[in-house]
């Protein structure tokens, strides 16, 4: 671990103590945790990830139509109120 200093309000410093207690848990631990889930929703996937998380939805879903490949167009159209 490498220690760092980081100001909060008094407010922001009250809450983070009180969550802390409640979750049995140190401050410095709820701030990491934070920090984490920041990284994780700033960071861009790869090409990898997003070829993994592609192919993970494909063919999740159904229409029950057969005739997609054919009809798409008129499909949409309908959709769209064209």
């Amino acid at each position: 671990m490498v220690r760092t200093q980081v100001q909060f309000t008094e407010e922001q410093l009250a809450q983070l103590r009180r969550l802390a207690a409640e979750k049995g848990v140190s401050v410095s631990e709820l701030v990491r945790r934070g920090v984490d889930r920041v990284l994780r929703e700033e960071r861009s996937p790869d090409r990898k990830e997003l070829m993994a998380r592609a192919l993970e939805v494909a063919g999740k879903y159904d229409s029950g139509l057969t005739d997609i490949g054919r009809r798409h167009d008129d499909y949409l159209a309908e959709d769209f109120g064209r």
